[in-house]
């Protein structure tokens, strides 16, 4: 295939399943000048595969900044860059993102090369809404601000998707579980293309259980989707019953304003305290 001078092509790669690889992007590392690749080992091992020598240097989160102004003088110069990371589509978890935005920023031209992304996978399989979906990536790791992380997240509406690592897979649905309560809807997608691909749906306490009961559960790379929060339906009243709850919440506490409002309105005292929150 033809491929165009001073393009940075940013280039998924397989997850697991080294099939999973397309024409185009097999094409793509095979001609450009130079690859980036997150570990140039991995990557090594991947163009052996296929039978590639293509030239390659390493791109990681510690050396990304250093190793910019470089490639963006070869790419001025008119050379093509593949950008790759050990695994899926760069920039997403993975480094990269300075080297993009740097190119962009210098008017060069970065063309994607769609393929593999764990999150995209796992979400097509996991029954939960893919409507609408937040990636929140790697939660923190310590267990203080992976609680505070998910305190802030427990009321979000859509599925929510995040990936971790065998060190933390349990601990990060323990305190899943504890933070939006074991009963909500989850699935835990574990090593997606590979040998022992397991896709786990159940409630967060269930798949605390599922975790702990054998160790190969622990074991591989996770992606895990949390069903959205439920919405309550929002709380209608009269204009008159309105004002009546408005005037006895500017003298009285919440608890103690929703029952009297209910005894003035014959309004159900549950309706009413749901709105007096709102209006708190």
């Amino acid at each position: 295939m033809s491929i165009k001078a001073g393009v940075l092509y940013v280039v998924a790669t397989p997850i697991g399943h080294l099939s999973d690889l397309s024409r185009r992007a097999l094409d793509i590392l095979g001609t450009v000048d130079l690859i980036a690749a997150e570990d140039t080992r991995r990557a090594g091992a991947l163009l052996t595969h296929f039978g590639l020598t293509t030239p390659r240097i390493s791109l990681h989160e510690h050396n990304e900044i250093q190793q910019v102004p470089a490639l963006l003088s070869r790419l001025a110069q008119g050379q093509s860059i593949a950008l790759i990371s050990d695994a899926g589509t760069p920039l997403v978890s993975d480094p990269g993102f300075r080297l993009v935005a740097a190119a962009r920023e210098a008017g060069l031209r970065v063309s994607p090369i769609p393929g593999a992304c764990a999150l995209i996978a796992a979400l097509s399989v996991s029954g939960l809404a893919s409507d609408r979906f937040l990636f929140e990536g790697f939660l923190p790791a310590k267990t203080q601000g992976r609680c505070n992380r998910l305190q802030a997240l427990r009321d979000t509406p859509c599925t929510l998707i995040v990936y971790e690592s065998s060190h933390r897979i349990g601990d990060t649905l323990a305190d899943m579980a504890q933070v939006f309560g074991g009963d909500r809807r989850a699935v835990v997608a574990r090593e997606l293309t590979k040998t022992f691909e397991q896709v786990q749906g159940d409630t967060l306490a269930g798949l605390v259980r599922w975790q702990q009961a054998d160790p190969n559960h622990g074991r591989g790379e996770f992606v895990i989707l949390v069903a959205g929060a439920p919405q309550q339906a929002a709380v209608t009243l009269t204009p008159e019953a309105e004002r009546v709850l408005q005037l006895l919440l500017a003298e009285l506490p919440l608890k103690s304003a929703a029952r009297l409002a209910a005894e003035i309105t014959g309004i159900s005292k549950n309706t009413l305290y749901q709105r007096a929150l709102a209006l708190r």
